[in-house]
C-alpha cells in the first residue's frame, strides 16, 4: 500500500510542478459552465434551469476527469514509466491505487468549482444537506471517470490513440442519459442502453434531490450502481493491466 501512497504523491508532485496543466484542468469547467449560463439565458423562461443545469455540470465533471486521466496515462505508457514501474516491482494494483488516489484529489478540486460555480452563476438555493449530496454524486461520478480511464488508457499507445474513444464516452452520455430528455421517453433500446451508462444513475439522483424528492431507497440503489462501476473498471483495468505488463 505505501507504493500507491508514494505514486499518488508522485502525481500530485507533477501537477504541482505543471503549473499550466493544473491550471487548464481547474479552467476548462470554469469556461463551459460559463458558456452554458450564457446559452440557458437565451431560452425561455418556462425552462427549468436546474433541470439542466446541475445535469450538464455533472457530464462536464465526468467527461474531463475521463478525458484527463485517459491521456495522461497514455502519455505515462509513451514514456515508458509504466514500464518502469512493472520492472521495480511494483504491482498493477499499486499503480492503479495510486493514480486514482492522485486523480480523484483533481476530481475533488475539479467537483468543488463546477458545482460552485453552477449554483452561483445560475443562482440556485439548496440547503447545505442537498448541495453536499450533490457534490457527493458527482465526486462519485468523477471516480467512475477516472477507473473508466484507466481502464481505456490500457488501449493506447499514444495520447492520439484516445481520441477515438471520446464519441463512444460523450454521445452516449449526452442523449441516452437523462442529461437532455427524460429516458422513459426514449425508445425501448435506449433506454436498455441507459441502464449501462453511469450518467443515467447520477442523473436520477440529481433530478430527485433538486426536486426534494430523494429518498434513502433512491441514494442507495442509485450510488450502489455507481460504486458498482467503480468495481467494475477496476476489475476490468487489471485485467488489461496484466496483459500488457
Amino acid at each position: 500500500m505505501n507504493n500507491a501512497f508514494i505514486i499518488a504523491s508522485r502525481v500530485l508532485s507533477q501537477l504541482k510542478r505543471d503549473k499550466k496543466f493544473f491550471i487548464s484542468t481547474l479552467l476548462a469547467p470554469f469556461i463551459v459552465i460559463y458558456f452554458l449560463k450564457t446559452f440557458m439565458d437565451t431560452l425561455p423562461a418556462t425552462i427549468p434551469v436546474d433541470r439542466y443545469a446541475l445535469p450538464i455540470t455533472a457530464f462536464v465533471v465526468y467527461f474531463l476527469s475521463f478525458l484527463l486521466c485517459a491521456i495522461v496515462l497514455a502519455q505515462e505508457r509513451t514514456q515508458g514509466t509504466l514500464e518502469r514501474m512493472f520492472i521495480n516491482g511494483v504491482t498493477r494494483t499499486n499503480i492503479m491505487s495510486g493514480y486514482t488516489l492522485g486523480y480523484s484529489f483533481l476530481a475533488l478540486l475539479v467537483t468543488i468549482v463546477a458545482l460552485g460555480e453552477t449554483i452561483y452563476l445560475f443562482n440556485l438555493h439548496y440547503s447545505w444537506q442537498t448541495v453536499l449530496a450533490l457534490f457527493g454524486v458527482i465526486w462519485l461520478l468523477s471516480l467512475v471517470s477516472i477507473m473508466f480511464g484507466i481502464f481505456i488508457s490500457t488501449f493506447a499507445r499514444t495520447e492520439a490513440q484516445i481520441f477515438p474513444f471520446i464519441p463512444l464516452v460523450a454521445l452516449p452520455s449526452i442523449f441516452a442519459s437523462g442529461l437532455l430528455v427524460d429516458v422513459a421517453k426514449l425508445p425501448v433500446w435506449a433506454q436498455w442502453t441507459a441502464h449501462g451508462l453511469p450518467l443515467y444513475y447520477a442523473n436520477n439522483i440529481i433530478l430527485k434531490l433538486i426536486a426534494g424528492t430523494a429518498d434513502n431507497w433512491d441514494m442507495i440503489k442509485n450510488l450502489g450502481a455507481l460504486g458498482l462501476f467503480v468495481i467494475a473498471f477496476l476489475v476490468l483495468a487489471s485485467f488489461t493491466f496484466k496483459q500488457t505488463e
